[in-house]
């Protein structure tokens, strides 16, 4: 296999876990194994680029083991509050981990998978992805990446040639497994399971376990790892907000410790700046709404926080908590600030002129594609409406964190409303003609290079 060594640098830091937090498992055979996406540019920062398609497909369709990793899947172990609901009976029910290395950067990063087939926590699932379901990850990772999102991405889709029956989209429909590359897999569930058992030790090798790999601390303290925690989730609530994201399935299951987002499911981006508006169909309450998320995933940090009592003192994870609130505002003013592009001035003027920014945008109903693609640079369009007087007055003195001279600003803005994935979607499904999705992907990686 044609990995060069001084890029790929494998990893077995799962194993020191010991089977606590695990259980080896088997990939499913499948029928057909046809490749549908290969992400380059991920592979490039963890070694796995001069794959050829061959060995691709037999790595991440097959799951031969990669050179000097885990030598065989492991499905992870984890409880959940699936909408406030605890749930005992779930864990890796369609996906495992199959390899660890680290990146360009020096973090440790896992190889997970979606679709995979079935493992001890599959219940009466067919442990399988749709391929539709694959196409949607492919664009929400993509785009999320461009806003400045912490994301995993997607490395790679393949389509099984098995047909699935799924209640939610027209059956039977087409089969494929896809990985992620992602900066680990452990999430605030992992740490809820290890409470529920009472298991102390277990608790602390997992503690030990974050805060060596994930945060490069040698340290097994709870309270260290809730004050990252704290911080990273935080962060990732104000750039959710920010990106006008609605991952729709908040469950703590579905936070990882390391703040980066993952696991999508019934995504979508809101098309205006309506605190109400929901992605999941079956979220009647709207507890995932677009402008309950810093709220849902503060809810699902408090619940790492009570997990984490089995092994400290109360007093200061209490503590800790009450700080998600203080270290989410600033952050929600700076995401919006990179966003419109300009660069902060004095902590109370650029918090006045976000809040100036979310009533307008509230208030006026605009298209936010469109707003945040007129106003980036900090030169908002005459022709906005007057409701708009206020935020202009007081964007007026910003200076650009960039300028427009990049080719992307002179078309149009790139957005990823759910009318568009169904049209990236429908010439798949109708004479499998992959070119609108190809096309989508590169106009996203141009809208990146000019926001970065």
């Amino acid at each position: 296999m044609p990995i060069a060594p001084q890029a790929y640098r494998p990893a077995t830091a799962l194993l020191d876990l010991g089977p606590t937090l695990w259980d080896p498992v088997a990939a499913a055979d499948f029928p057909q194994t046809i490749l549908r996406f290969r992400n380059d540019r991920a592979a490039t920062g963890v070694g796995l680029d001069a794959l050829t398609d061959a060995e691709w497909t037999q790595a991440f369709g097959r799951f031969a083991p990669l050179p000097g990793t885990l030598p065989q899947p492991l499905a992870l172990r984890y409880h959940g509050h699936q909408f406030r609901q605890y749930n005992p009976d779930i864990g890796d029910g369609r996906g495992f981990t199959f390899a660890q290395m680290r990146d360009d950067s020096d973090r440790l990063m896992d190889l997970g998978t979606k679709g995979s087939g079935q493992t001890p926590y599959s219940r009466f699932g067919d442990g399988r992805l749709t391929l539709k379901g694959g196409v949607r990850e492919i664009l929400a990772t993509e785009m999320l990446e461009a806003l400045n999102v912490p994301t995993s991405r997607t490395l790679s889709l393949i389509e099984t040639g098995e047909a699935l029956t799924r209640g939610d989209e027209p059956s039977p429909t087409r089969s494929a497994v896809m990985v992620r590359l992602s900066h680990g897999h452990i999430r605030i569930g992992t740490f809820q399971r290890l409470a529920y058992l009472q298991d102390e030790e277990g608790m602390r090798a997992a503690v030990r376990y974050v805060l060596h790999n994930l945060y490069g601390e040698e340290s097994d303290d709870p309270v260290r790892l809730l004050d990252h925690v704290v911080t990273r989730t935080a962060t990732l609530a104000a750039r959710y907000m920010a990106a006008g994201f609605v991952h729709g399935v908040l469950n703590s299951d579905n936070i990882n410790v390391t703040g980066e987002s993952f696991d999508y499911g019934p995504w979508r981006f809101a098309p205006t700046w309506d605190p109400a508006f929901t992605a999941a169909y079956f979220d009647h309450a709207g507890l995932y709404a677009f402008g309950r998320q810093p709220e849902a995933i503060h809810w699902d940090v408090m619940q790492l926080a009570a997990s984490l009592r089995l092994i400290a003192d109360s007093d200061p994870l209490v503590a800790l908590i009450e700080q998600f609130g203080p270290r989410y505002q600033p952050r929600i003013t700076d995401a919006l600030l990179w966003r419109i592009g300009v660069l902060p001035r004095a902590p109370e003027e650029d918090r006045a002129l976000v809040q100036t920014m979310e009533r307008a945008l509230r208030t006026t109903e605009a298209p936010m594609d469109h707003f945040f693609f007129d106003v980036f640079g900090g030169d908002l369009p005459a022709d906005y409406a007057p409701e708009w007087d206020a935020f202009r007055a007081a964007l007026a003195p910003y200076a650009p964190r960039k300028d427009r001279s990049d080719a992307y600003w002179q078309g149009a803005p790139c957005s990823m409303l759910i009318d568009e994935v169904e049209e990236i979607w429908a010439p798949i499904a109708a004479t499998d003609d992959w070119s609108m999705l190809h096309a989508k992907v590169d106009a996203i990686r141009a809208m990146g290079e000019a926001l970065a």
